[in-house]
């Protein structure tokens, strides 16, 4: 009896690391990728965020160690989170996140690109991302972009290379685009948060940043501003709109959970889209290899591939440090 041939031998290419390195479409780099910094003006000395497996809020004077160090790892893009020690109802000082951005610009130069958040969270007496009416059951989407606006404007001025407007407000990002350009500001990115889920995974994140919304509101949670996970389609309108307002990167956020997100905005637009895998999800695979479930380097991989796949340029990850040497190292 004849042997049956197969013509289709797909193992061939997979048979050896060499040839699965040369093969496989894992095209990655370090380079990609922006390392998120929380900077808590109230601390003296720094601090573990709960669940979150190394990561640090950074006082004003540790924050420089901390760049210093993550330079020396090869990552030299940042996401900075400016925590300031009082928080009020309105009528907002935003000189701690002027200063401190001044400051690394001044010491770091053009060694690092520099994104800050801009929102409202941390610094406001109910965290929400917005200001609030009198009655405290409504986010006033006119007033909140107007302050927003005025603070983009300032860490612009303060040296940031790019502003990164994360409230979901209605507007904003074509409100920041016209005050950066007003005064000459042109220069600097937004990277806006265009498809943002109002999510579970974003509690060791909130820690941080001592953001959780009060619960004795009549407006207790964000959904009425962040987008509903059950909503692709709004992700994609949003995302959309703020690029014809006016920002250079589209963010989805969470990542890993909505890559089919990340990949409905990737076929409407030429930007190039950033992936935000947030606190919960880092958690999570943190957890997990604690526990022995996953190794700890490949299951980041895992989830960092998924992301490319799906057709994020960018990926903002508090693993960034370990990317270089992981992916070097990498068993394709």
């Amino acid at each position: 009896m004849e042997e049956k041939l197969y013509s289709i031998h797909h193992r061939r290419l997979r048979l050896g690391k060499r040839i699965r390195e040369l093969v496989n479409p894992f095209r990655i780099s370090h380079r990609n990728f922006i390392y998120p910094l929380f900077v808590d003006e109230s601390l003296t000395a720094r601090r573990e965020i709960e669940h979150m497996n190394g990561i640090c809020s950074e006082t004003r004077e540790t924050v420089f160690e901390a760049i210093s160090s993550t330079l020396a790892s090869g990552i030299n893009k940042f996401l900075l989170f400016p925590i300031p020690a009082k928080k009020r109802k309105d009528h907002f000082d935003f000189s701690f996140a002027a200063d401190l951005v001044a400051e690394l610009k001044q010491s770091f130069g053009d060694g690092i690109w520099l994104a800050t958040d801009i929102c409202l969270c941390s610094y406001t007496d109910h965290g929400h991302c917005g200001i609030l009416n009198e009655k405290g059951d409504q986010v006033l989407n006119h007033e909140s972009v107007k302050v927003l606006g005025e603070y983009a404007y300032l860490l612009a001025k303060a040296g940031a290379d790019c502003v990164a407007p994360s409230d979901m407000m209605d507007g904003r990002v074509g409100h920041i685009r016209q005050q950066l350009n007003a005064f000459a500001l042109e220069q600097v990115t937004i990277m806006s948060y265009s498809a943002k889920f109002s999510s579970q995974w974003y509690g060791p994140f909130r820690d941080a940043c001592h953001s959780a919304p009060d619960q004795s509101l009549g407006i207790k949670d964000r959904k009425s501003y962040q987008l509903s996970p059950l909503s692709s389609r709004d992700a994609v309108q949003c995302a959309l709109r703020d690029e014809a307002e006016g920002a250079d990167i589209l963010m989805v956020k969470p990542a890993a959970l909505y890559t089919d997100v990340i990949w409905s905005v990737k076929q409407k637009t030429n930007l190039p889209i950033a992936a935000y895998h947030v606190s919960g999800e880092y958690a999570s695979v943190e957890l997990m290899a604690a526990q022995g479930v996953v190794d700890r380097a490949k299951a980041h991989l895992e989830v960092w591939a998924a992301l490319q796949r799906s057709g994020a340029d960018i990926i903002i990850s508090y693993a960034a440090p370990f990317a270089k040497s992981w992916i070097e190292n990498y068993d394709f």
